[in-house]
């Protein structure tokens, strides 16, 4: 089966809600290119070594052809990875949260969610019982998240106040 293949910010929002491991849940293996490793250990690196020490199945890959990230280089280096790596393992889906890399992947035809999606396959799956406690705890955890999109999310997941 072709890979999923995370960037960072996925990985710093759900470690933040402590709910990484529904990346497991979700799709077993995730691959994360080199750039996203060292984006993710940039801050706190100690912890987050620890974190994806005990995460044995988040696995770094580096690109077969590193020259081929340079093709989105209006895209941070992770990004950029994220996508060429997803392009070199026909990945099954892409977990990006950043607005123009989400068109990038679009442009190249990549399926793809974020981790508001994440959550919400969570929900349609089992995994969780509710969404909104979980957006509520990204937001106190300092992550800043479209209104509109926590609107479109909740109302699909069937939490959407009245």
């Amino acid at each position: 089966m072709p890979p999923v293949i995370c960037n960072t910010t996925p990985l710093i929002a759900l470690r933040a809600i402590e709910r990484l491991s529904i990346l497991h849940d979700l799709f077993g293996e995730v691959l994360i290119p080199s750039a996203v490793e060292h984006e993710f250990l940039v801050a706190d690196s100690a912890t987050r070594r620890m974190t994806l020490d005990d995460s044995p199945w988040i696995k770094v890959r580096s690109l077969a052809e590193p020259a081929y990230a340079l093709t989105f280089s209006s895209l941070d280096r992770g990004e950029a990875e994220v996508l060429a790596l997803a392009l070199e393992l026909n990945a099954r889906l892409v977990i990006i949260d950043e607005r123009a890399a989400r068109k990038f992947a679009q442009r190249l035809a990549l399926p793809m969610t974020g981790t508001l999606g994440v959550l919400l396959l969570a929900k349609e799956t089992g995994h969780l019982s509710a969404l909104r406690p979980e957006i509520e705890r990204m937001q106190n955890a300092g992550l800043r998240l479209d209104a509109d999109l926590i609107t479109a999310v909740l109302r699909r997941a069937g939490e959407a106040q009245s």
